[in-house]
């Protein structure tokens, strides 16, 4: 708390109202599929000097959470500073087909809101000299959200919004882009041996590369972020520039993206600005990543609408979250509805469909390598307890956690009657969330949308790739027998 009220005590100092001359630049740097694993926060085989810095000399929010896990769902959420739930966004890739997706009213992005203020509003990849990466589940025109790729485009003296998309995650499992990412990094990789894996994966050496290049990933990102930061300082814009740094959701594992536990929810959030925030803090309140839209628009002295469910997080604006919620919908075709509340040590997780296996049929996660080997080592019984938590062909209806004694969340207390008022207590939390922020998940999807969207990838993957459509056409049917029994 005292972190809390220093960090709202020093930004009221620190910032008076801004003309349209003087406020500050805002750039968000978003990376892909990379959870915890930085230097500053005691991942001890990498190297990240420009991440540690922003760390090191801006506020560091220790406990900041993805409100989705999985990239479009997220962006979703990102860009309106609204649960992905609430905007009819929550399953991954949807309104790509004929049936759309509209923003419900009032709801708009936080780009329009920008550039309706005056500022210049960009979105690029890594590079700076490309689109960056959109994803958004909604309709929208792109010229209404954003000027351009550069932000030296702007007129003199007029204030930007940048947004930076890097790869992170995604730079390992596809050849090219390991391929850069080596050279990138001089060769200097991480040894596969060196790796300490979470204890719910198996020791094993596909397991253990494919970690390794993760970490190579990291190491990677924080290069990008290096060169994005020395733009910025070449451009004379660096001083009087908030840089906001955060990933995604969490690395594309069987534990992590796609689901609720730490590892595909908990991020990394940094707020950084010497002179126009609190220097060298680490805060530890509950962060809602939906709280990174409202943040920067009260730092540009912009108006946070009311309908905005993301809260600044500084300022006497700032009000703490006592909980954060997650949710997990379908994620390409495979569908799914998952839940997560954490409340101070506690997590709860809510499986609405607890007759399926918690590693459904899903083309995107079964094609990477670890999955071959997860499958071949729980057939053959070799996996330990914890291990093969993750493949159960059922799930229990509830999971509840002390994440200060089971970190790994491996100890599921949710049947124990000694903790049956926590339970009692973590489930009501849900349900009341769930009607409070109209959860559009708790209505399934509509049929005509998930054929509109499964038609929106399948004519080009059967003309490119015959057999990955037969593996999808087979995903999608097993999907609508299980509908059909009632799973």
């Amino acid at each position: 708390m005292k972190y809390a009220l220093l960090a709202v005590f020093t930004l009221t100092c620190l910032l008076s109202p801004a003309t349209a001359a003087d406020r500050p630049n805002i750039v968000w740097i978003v990376v892909d599929d990379m959870s915890s694993h930085f230097g500053y926060q005691g991942e001890p085989l990498v190297e990240t000097p420009h991440v540690d810095r922003l760390a090191e000399e801006g506020v560091n929010f220790a406990n900041a959470y993805a409100t989705a896990p999985v990239c479009s769902t997220f962006r979703s959420a990102m860009i309106t500073g609204m649960y992905q739930t609430t905007i009819g966004s929550h399953h991954h890739r949807s309104g790509r087909g004929e049936v759309k997706i509209e923003l419900p009213r009032p709801v708009r992005t936080i780009p329009e809101l920008f550039k309706e203020a005056g500022y210049y509003t960009t979105i690029a990849d890594a590079s700076g000299e490309k689109w960056g990466k959109q994803d958004y589940n909604f309709e929208y025109d792109r010229s209404k959200l954003y000027d351009g790729i550069d932000y030296n485009k702007r007129a003199d003296g007029q204030p930007f919004f940048a947004q930076y998309h890097l790869r992170g995650g995604k730079l390992r499992n596809i050849d090219a882009s390991y391929e850069e990412t080596k050279a990138g990094l001089n060769n200097q990789l991480i040894d596969p041996a060196a790796v300490t894996l979470p204890p719910y994966y198996p020791d094993h050496p596909a397991v253990r590369e494919d970690w390794a290049q993760y970490l190579d990933s990291v190491n990677y990102t924080d290069v990008e972020v290096g060169r994005i930061l020395n733009r910025l300082k070449q451009d004379g814009v660096l001083k009087n520039t908030i840089v906001f740094f955060l990933t995604d959701h969490g690395i594309s594992h069987a534990r992590g993206k796609q689901f609720l536990y730490e590892e595909g929810i908990q991020i990394p959030f940094i707020a950084w600005g010497p002179n126009l925030l609190p220097q060298g803090l680490t805060r530890d309140c509950l962060v809602a990543h939906i709280d990174l839209g409202a943040t920067s628009l009260q730092l540009a002295g912009i108006e946070v609408p009311e309908w905005m469910q993301g809260r600044p997080l500084f300022g006497p604006q700032a009000e703490p979250r006592e909980f954060v919620v997650s949710a997990r919908d379908r994620c390409d075709e495979t569908v799914d509805r998952i839940r997560s509340v954490r409340d101070g040590n506690w997590k709860y997780i809510r499986n609405y469909y607890p007759e399926r296996p918690y590693l459904q049929p899903n083309k995107y996660k079964d094609a990477k390598p670890f999955m071959p080997a997860l499958r071949e080592l729980h057939a053959a019984g070799k996996l330990n307890d914890a291990q093969s938590l993750q493949m159960a062909e059922t799930r229990p209806e509830e999971e509840l956690y002390d994440l200060s004694r089971d970190p790994w969340e491996v100890n599921n207390l949710a049947d124990d009657p000694a903790y049956a008022e926590q339970l009692s207590e973590m489930r009501c939390r849900l349900a009341n969330w769930v009607l409070d922020s109209n959860d559009q998940g708790r209505f399934p999807e509509a049929e005509s949308m998930y054929d509109s969207d499964m038609e929106a990838v399948l004519p080009r993957m059967r003309k490119r790739a015959p057999d990955e459509a037969r593996e999808l056409e087979a995903n999608i049917q097993q999907m609508k027998t299980w509908k059909a029994e009632g799973k």
